[in-house]
């Protein structure tokens, strides 16, 4: 059902190097990149993220309560995509571990632009 998601940015080229460094780690590259806008993913594949600076001018924000998850293979991509993720200048917002009793293995962060992400793994 979805195809991708776009995170704003006031700075593509600082996106572009956390994004890439994720995606790399995920195993794709750049599907798609024009004038101010980048996704990754593989085309007619997985949902793929996008970065791109308000098409409006407007200085992009945070959504209150929005988060995109990328899905892991393992504990091991979940705890290198939280590692990459600090690297490359994204934040702590919780580190790799179970959450509740399910077998949900998570780690949170924020990219450059304060977008929430996580990288996660069920079972």
């Amino acid at each position: 059902m979805i195809g991708y998601v776009t995170v704003g940015t006031n700075d593509l080229a600082r996106a572009a190097k956390f994004y890439d460094a994720v995606a790399a780690e995920m195993g794709v590259g750049r599907m798609m990149e024009f004038d101010g806008f980048i996704a990754w993913g593989t085309p007619g594949g997985a949902a793929g993220i996008a970065a791109t600076k308000p098409f409006d001018g407007h200085a992009a924000s945070v959504g209150n309560g929005v988060m995109v998850a990328f899905e892991a293979k393992d504990q091991a991509q979940v705890d290198r995509l939280y590692a990459i993720a600090l690297a490359h200048g994204g934040t702590d917002e919780g580190p790799p571990g179970p959450r509740g009793d399910s077998g949900f293995y998570a780690g949170y962060f924020r990219d450059p632009d304060g977008n929430k992400l996580n990288a996660f793994v069920m079972g």
